[in-house]
């Protein structure tokens, strides 16, 4: 099968950020003058999104859901959502599905699913599909499957995404490890819904790669969740200008950051018991921004520090805003399927320092094997954050590289790969209905 990422190691990045610059000026000249375009390639779209819980904020996929809508927007497409939680403008809402037993943890992932049986949910269901011109469903769930199969009936141009792993999900309930448990998940989501699409959304190559390995046959579509034009806009600043002036808070420590949701896979415990094999032990200042159900667990762990670490939950701009504050940005989690924080981190001109895991693609970002530490090792993680904070003046010409390196994965990047995947599938459900 052949597989179609943003970047091909035959052409440097450059060359395909100019395509993707001229296509993007192409597409935002399209949504301005509607009426002047007869190309059906550029004309705009109703676009139906399928997803579970849409309004977190505590949830990579829930976010990236968002932005892509919003950027959709941008360029003039309807973008609908069908989905629990609140009635909104754009929006279709079901009700939500609680779990008699495992409700309490997914509230702490601040997660719901939806109901998607009854009549009620149903005819949702199918007024929201019959409305677009084209569905994309988020994740492998019965309310994505419900939606895929009554597309599949009607003709309607269906595409799907890949951005959770199973052993996120097992992790919750300590078998994150356990092999068969999630090849059991794997095999599942492709029987019930991957092996229906003709399109996936892969969010890197190496989830393209682990599902193609276990026979998933549709074209897989590496594109980034993509980062804001902020996060960028951020580290050209710091790298012209300078860090800002440090906080009182932060003055005389090293601080050390990681975003992401406060769970068992993310391992946040790794790098609070990390602190103690430093050399810097009694400078550094832990930053965890994000919330979920290990908090409090790792607030007791912390309180053996020096400072103990402080939790914040913060908007962009207080998020960016805090990142100019950090020496070193730290990404501990044994699995992602991309980890979207880490890129608006070294957008914003950090060196991170990535847990080198074999279930995680976030070990692509590294620019080198400085940047990497063996998973679940707190020792090695003290080593590795150690060697920048030994060698600031290297530090600051690396942060100059990872800077430049996140330009690939932009926002506006992305959707315009994203709008490529829609169009090609709606190209190949019209000419398989005109095949006799």
């Amino acid at each position: 099968m052949q597989v179609f990422p943003i970047q091909s190691e035959l052409f440097p990045y450059e060359y395909d950020l100019l395509y993707l610059r001229i296509y993007n000026k192409l597409s935002n000249f399209a949504a301005e003058n509607k009426s002047c375009i007869s190309n059906p390639r550029f004309r705009t779209m109703k676009i139906l999104f399928v997803i579970d819980t849409y309004d977190t904020g505590n949830n990579g996929t829930s976010i990236s859901a968002q932005r892509f809508a919003a950027e959709l927007r941008s360029r003039g497409h309807e973008v609908m959502i069908l989905t629990t939680g609140e009635p909104g403008e754009h929006r279709f809402n079901v009700p939500d599905f609680h779990m008699p037993l495992f409700q309490p943890l997914m509230d702490k992932h601040d997660f719901n699913f939806a109901k998607f049986w009854g009549d009620k949910a149903l005819d949702i269901i199918h007024k929201a599909v019959d409305r677009a011109d084209i569905v994309h469903c988020f994740l492998p769930f019965a309310l994505e499957t419900t939606a895929q199969r009554y597309a599949q009936r009607t003709g309607k141009p269906c595409t799907g995404a890949f951005h959770i792993q199973p052993e996120n999900m097992t992790s919750s309930v300590n078998l994150g490890k356990v092999t068969w448990v999630n090849e059991l998940f794997y095999q599942q989501f492709r029987f019930n819904m991957y092996n229906n699409f003709r399109h996936v959304h892969c969010p890197s190559q190496f989830m393209a790669d682990m599902v193609i390995e276990r026979g998933y046959t549709a074209k897989m579509h590496v594109i980034s969740n993509g980062i804001q034009d902020a996060f960028l806009e951020a580290g050209k600043h710091h790298i012209d200008c300078g860090k800002p002036a440090r906080r009182p808070e932060f003055e005389g420590k090293k601080v050390i950051m990681m975003v992401g949701r406060l769970s068992q896979e993310k391992r946040q415990d790794v790098i609070i018991n990390a602190v103690q094999y430093s050399r810097y032990a009694d400078q550094i200042q832990l930053v965890f921004a994000g919330n979920g159900p290990e908090k409090e667990k790792y607030e007791e762990l912390g309180k053996t520090l020096k400072y103990p670490p402080m939790f914040v939950y913060l908007s962009r701009e207080q998020l960016i805003d805090m990142l100019g504050q950090v020496d070193v940005y730290v990404h501990a989690s044994d699995m992602e399927s991309e980890a979207i924080s880490c890129i608006e981190a070294f957008a914003t001109a950090l060196v991170p320092v990535i847990a080198n895991s074999e279930v995680s693609a976030t070990p692509q970002f590294a620019l080198d094997g400085r940047s990497l530490f063996l998973p679940g090792n707190p020792k090695d993680l003290a080593r590795a954050w150690d060697y920048w904070l030994d060698h600031p003046n290297e530090r600051k010409y690396m942060e100059q590289l990872y800077y430049q390196s996140a330009q690939r994965y932009s926002l506006s990047n992305s959707v315009t790969l994203f709008e490529a995947m829609l169009r090609e599938e709606i190209d190949d459900c019209r000419r398989i209905a005109m095949t006799p």
